[in-house]
């Protein structure tokens, strides 16, 4: 098995109440997948193969990244589609979507919850879909030869990592809500397990003058 280094997409439409008018980076966004690249390559990060899912924040990540490497496209890594799943939950259970920040820290595992239960009738996927496509995909991407790079969604990470761990929904939320934008996350085979060795790592974005550009929304 190669070991596997997950990256975030760049801040993407942050004013976004939809799937469809989120899914494109920011300036900002452009420029931490610059920044991204740059450090990849001064520190001289071995990488042999990219991998985005379709969307278009996912794309315009990697390619601003500059790598070299052509990326292998894979729907399986694409993100929960979250603002689907939030309406859902208002119109089905009277939970309405956040309007400020912090409380997406109540609503996220709220809307992990009912989509697990099957409680929200009409999802675009079913939470087990979700987690065995991630499983499926990581597992094929690691069979392949050198160390791999995959461009995804925070949303997915969370998944990775609360299968690779062990949790629950509780501790799935709260990593999905701290994984930073163009953040990097590596897993690790020992064992025959994955193991987390690299968790919402901003090399790149850890000066002075780019501390500003940590961001998560």
């Amino acid at each position: 098995m190669s070991h596997i280094t997950l990256i975030r997409h760049g801040q993407a439409n942050s004013t976004a109440t939809d799937e469809a008018s989120y899914d494109k980076l920011s300036d900002l966004g452009h420029q931490q997948a610059g920044w991204l690249g740059g450090y990849l390559q001064d520190s001289q990060t071995h990488h042999t193969r990219l991998y985005t899912g379709t969307l278009r924040r996912h794309k315009e990540t990697a390619d601003g990244m500059n790598t070299g490497l052509d990326a292998v496209v894979d729907e399986r890594l694409n993100e929960l589609e979250y603002f689907t799943l939030a309406t859902l939950l208002e119109d089905q259970h009277g939970v309405p979507f956040p309007s400020e920040q912090g409380a997406f820290t109540h609503h996220l595992p709220k809307v992990f919850d009912h989509w697990k239960e099957g409680k929200l009738e009409g999802t675009p996927e079913s939470w087990q879909s979700f987690h065995d496509r991630i499983d499926d995909a990581l597992r094929e991407i690691a069979t392949g030869q050198g160390p791999a790079l995959v461009v995804t969604s925070g949303g997915l990470i969370s998944m990775a990592m609360a299968q690779a761990m062990g949790l629950g929904i509780p501790a799935m939320a709260r990593i999905a809500l701290a994984i930073m934008h163009t953040s990097m996350h590596r897993l690790f085979p020992i064992g025959g397990h994955w193991s987390p060795v690299l968790f919402n790592a901003v090399p790149h974005l850890d000066t002075p003058e780019r501390r500003a550009a940590q961001t998560h929304i």
